[in-house]
């Protein structure tokens, strides 16, 4: 056979050539920026505020923000398992609100210890979600509605036992009499202690989350069965998966996430504060969605919301340390939710 190189071709035939490797050039780049654009822009942000302040890249500072995103990671990445289900969470906020109220009022009020109340407090998100899940699979109440209605529900819940107070030792409850009890030392090592003076429990609870929830979504046949029943309940359904026990599935995991990200702030605070979860939905829904900018995938993704958490944790520490006004934190947060998504989806529709 003959060999056919450029000089043998045409003008015409030439310039095709080149404009098609061009083209397939920048394809490639483009797909490139699209996969690795969060991490670009994470690496920037890391570069940029360790030169404009040195102590930004302190391994103190960089661990207490991990510690600072690490409740909103875990939020996120139990509103992820809901949205590759096809649905929304929008009551985590206020289950974890509940639950540092519970844990609290378990403590404080009724002595239990440690090891009894962390158990209980879980129990209470998986019924959340259990209850969610009934409302969404048995009465086929819309998603957002089920959850928006739990969300007002558990906000008004969580202030009748204290008649709106909150929780600290000491506490006069609503019939007069005061609560003897206290927060366990245990308890509070959850959030407070740090594996080898380093690493907060904290962020090793958000990192073993990130990898039982990657694990599961990414490479078991749940994971899959999750994924398709957002894209298509119904062909999954026919295909004999139970898209019923799917969906119970993921509102339960988002229901004990939400509860373990409660117990989180419990711990961290010492008290149960009536305020305590106000901004969490919005910080963990960012998260998820920022999550579909990541790597490219353009779908839910564990791994994405916990990149997300992290990236606007980065960028809220960075903006304190250079004496950016508070106020504009809200501006920011939303600036990179719409870059990053526009991103994505804008050089995904040029490559179409």
């Amino acid at each position: 056979m003959t060999s056919i190189n450029d000089e043998s071709l045409s003008p015409p035939a030439r310039s095709a050539t080149a404009k098609g490797e061009t083209i397939h050039w920048l394809s490639s780049l483009s797909a490139a920026l699209r996969s690795g654009a969060v991490f670009i822009l994470l690496a920037a942000l890391l570069l940029g505020f360790t030169a404009a302040e040195p102590a930004f890249a302190n391994i103190g500072n960089l661990m207490s923000i991990l510690q600072a995103v690490a409740v909103v990671a875990i939020l996120g990445a139990g509103v992820t398992v809901t949205l590759a289900v096809g649905g929304f969470d929008l009551s985590i906020g206020a289950v974890a609100a509940s639950s540092v109220m519970a844990a609290s009022y378990a403590m404080i009020v009724w002595g239990l210890d440690a090891v009894t109340t962390v158990p209980l407090v879980l129990a209470f998100g998986a019924l959340v979600g259990l209850v969610n899940a009934f409302l969404i699979v048995r009465l086929k109440v819309p998603d957002l509605l089920a959850t928006l209605s739990m969300m007002f529900l558990l906000s008004g819940l969580q202030l009748i036992p204290t008649a709106g107070r909150s929780i600290s030792a000491g506490l006069i409850l609503p019939d007069g009499t005061t609560a003897t009890g206290a927060y366990d030392p245990a308890f509070l090592l959850i959030g407070r202690a740090s594996l080898f003076g380093t690493v907060p429990v904290s962020v090793v609870l958000m990192a073993l989350v990130a990898i039982a929830l990657y694990v599961l979504t990414e490479h078991t046949r749940i994971g899959r069965l999750l994924f398709a029943t957002g894209g298509n309940e119904v062909a999954t359904r026919l295909a004999g998966a139970s898209t019923a026990r799917l969906k119970v599935l993921a509102y339960v995991i988002s229901g004990t996430l939400a509860s373990l990200g409660g117990i989180v702030i419990a711990a961290r605070v010492g008290r149960g504060d009536v305020s305590s979860g106000g901004s969490l939905l919005m910080d963990a829904v960012a998260a998820a969605l920022i999550g579909f900018a990541v790597l490219g995938k353009r779908r839910p993704n564990v791994l994405g919301a916990i990149v997300g958490a992290v990236f606007v944790g980065v960028l809220l520490n960075g903006l304190t340390m250079l004496n950016a006004p508070y106020y504009t934190q809200d501006f920011v947060k939303g600036a990179v939710l719409v870059g990053a998504l526009a991103l994505t989806y804008g050089l995904g529709r040029n490559n179409a």
